[in-house]
């Protein structure tokens, strides 16, 4: 599976943010789409609408080990999808913003 720093992410990347509610509202990436793993499946055509046509699904979890997941089976599906590396937690660690569901300073769980 590709993989993709976070260092090297633009900030205009589309991304993909596979961790669960709880995960998602104390903290993510400003602008990313949220779609739990545990719904990614049936909820799949969401991130077809949402997806640039031309670019690539950027898929981000906690740790790097969901999104694997989700990345995997867009890649089956013929998307342009890569993880990304060490999740949020490094996300955060490098100084990325990160947002709560209010759009407030976030934490990453």
């Amino acid at each position: 599976m590709p993989t993709v720093e976070v260092a090297d992410l633009e900030d205009d990347a589309f991304l993909l943010d596979v961790r669960e509610d709880e995960e998602w509202q104390a903290g993510h990436a400003e602008g990313a789409l949220h779609l739990s793993l545990s719904e990614f499946v049936a909820r799949y055509g969401e991130v077809m609408e949402a997806a640039p046509q031309d670019g690539r699904v950027h898929v981000i979890c906690r740790s790097g080990a969901r999104s694997a997941q989700a990345a995997v089976y867009l890649a089956q599906q013929g998307v342009d999808a890569v993880n990304v590396d060490g999740g949020m937690q490094l996300w955060a660690a490098e100084g990325r913003p990160v947002v709560d569901a209010e759009g407030e300073l976030g934490v990453v769980l």
